[in-house]
This record gives C-alpha cells, structure tokens and sequence, in this order.
C-alpha cells in the first residue's frame, strides 16, 4: 500500500469538516481569509491534505482554546511560519560549518 504525502489532498471538504469537528461553512471562510489553501480539483472541489487538517486544527485551537480573533491567528501563523523559515535557514546553515570544521580537522591531521 502506497503511503500518503502529508501534502497530498486527499479530503472533500465535508471530509475534513467531519474529522476537524467544524462546519463546511467555517472551512470555506478560513480559505476566504487566506488561513489555509486547500488544493482545487476543478472549479469548485476543494481536497484538503494532512497538512492542511493540521493547520485547521491550529486555529482551532487558537480561536477556541485560546481566545485569539482570526486577525490574530493570521499574525500568530505568519510568524510561525517565519520561525520555521528561520530555522530551516539555521539548520541549513550549521550543517555547513559542520562539514567545514570536518573539513579543518582533516587538514590539521595531515
């Protein structure tokens, strides 16, 4: 059996209503405000990935959890998203100076 991407759309949108516990409705208005992309089949079919079920469960916990308006919760996941920008950046970056200081080492070992 194939394993799924957890990119890949896969969910209806009365699927991924259910398995959030929200309304279609609610999932139509988070895509309006720009909170989460769902990918287009067509015109008119939205199919929501794993990802995508993650993000909503984000806000939702946000909104419900927290008590953050959806203003917020557009800030708070933007700069999530740039914290992990930030850290893939990082990350990227310190492999880097690993492999260069590997490289030192083994020229001072000569």
């Amino acid at each position: 059996m194939r394993q799924l991407r957890e990119d890949e759309p896969v969910y209806m949108i009365s699927v991924a209503a259910r398995l959030c516990e929200l309304h279609p409705q609610t999932l139509r208005m988070y895509e309006r405000l720009g909170l989460v992309r769902p990918a287009r089949i067509g015109a008119k079919n939205r199919m929501y990935s794993e990802r995508d079920l993650d993000r909503l469960r984000q806000i939702q916990r946000l909104t419900q959890d927290m008590g953050v308006n959806l203003a917020g919760v557009e800030v708070v996941l933007g700069l999530l998203e740039r914290m992990q920008h930030m850290q893939d950046e990082m990350d990227v970056e310190m492999e880097r100076m690993r492999r260069e200081m590997e490289e030192l080492l083994r020229r001072l070992e000569k």
